[in-house]
Order: C-alpha cells, then structure tokens, then sequence
C-alpha cells in the first residue's frame, strides 16, 4: 500500500490522520528548536546516519537515507565544506571512499539532541502519569512505523 486510495476500509483513517498529524506537528517543534540554521534537514539526516552506523560509502549513506547518489555526492561535500565529516580511501576499494563524522560533527550533533531532549522533557513534566505511560508503551511502536517499509 502506497497511496490514501490503497487503505483498506478496515483500518482506522481517523486514527491514521490523527497519528499523522500529532507526529508532523511534534517533528514541526523539534526542528524549531535547532539553533544551527547551517544545516538542512538532509545535511542533519546524513550526519545523523553517520553517527549512528560509522563509516559509510557515498553509495551506503544514500542507500540509508534512501536518496539518489547525486543528491548524497552534494549534501556530503556542504558536511565536508563545513568540517562535520571526513572523506578517506576505502581499505579494499581504491574506487571508492568512506565518509564519517568528524569530533565537531559528533559535538554539532550532540548539542542538537540535548537542546531538543530538553524542550521535549519540559514537555513532558505537564503529562499525568498515565500519559507519560501511554507514551512509554507508543514510542516503540512509532519507531517500528517509522522504519518498517
């Protein structure tokens, strides 16, 4: 199923505009809470794919964040204009190169996610605890909708 038109009548579509919506809304006041307006969400997206799984080739980072190779040859040399990620020849394939994040990039990103934990744990203090439980036993789940294919 790919498109709204796909959607079995079985499923909730109240439900589904409703998860849609909350998600976009709380993803919207995330990224308002990024100081470093350098940086797109692509550029902030490689990076973070950078971080989490190592050295990556030009053509595994744009296979991780599924965009096109040319797009990913652009966002890795604005990261590398600014420092964030290093380029090194591949161990076994003098073809190709790794790219990983640099200190400053692994900083960048930590201030990042410690600036929005923050905003999001000021968040939270205002749900009862039976909110906060909800959200404990949703957050797996939207993982898993958010990375299942």
């Amino acid at each position: 199923m790919s498109y709204a038109n796909d959607v079995p009548t079985t499923l909730d579509p109240a439900l589904a505009s409703a998860l849609r919506m909350s998600v976009m809304r709380l993803g919207r006041r995330l990224r308002q809470q990024r100081t470093d307006d350098r940086l797109t969400p692509s550029q902030i997206a490689a990076l973070t794919t950078l971080d989490r799984h190592g050295a990556l080739t030009l053509a595994g980072l744009a296979a991780a964040e599924h965009v096109q190779p040319p797009s990913m040859v652009r966002i890795s040399a604005a990261l590398e204009d600014l420092g964030l990620v290093t380029r090194t020849p591949h161990p076994t394939d003098r073809r190709q190169v790794l790219f990983a994040v640099t200190p400053a990039g692994a900083r960048l990103l930590t201030e990042d996610r410690k600036r929005r934990d923050a905003w999001l744990c000021q968040r939270l203090k205002g749900l009862t605890p039976e909110e906060t439980e909800a959200l404990r036993i949703a957050a797996p789940i939207l993982d898993r909708l958010a990375t299942e294919r």
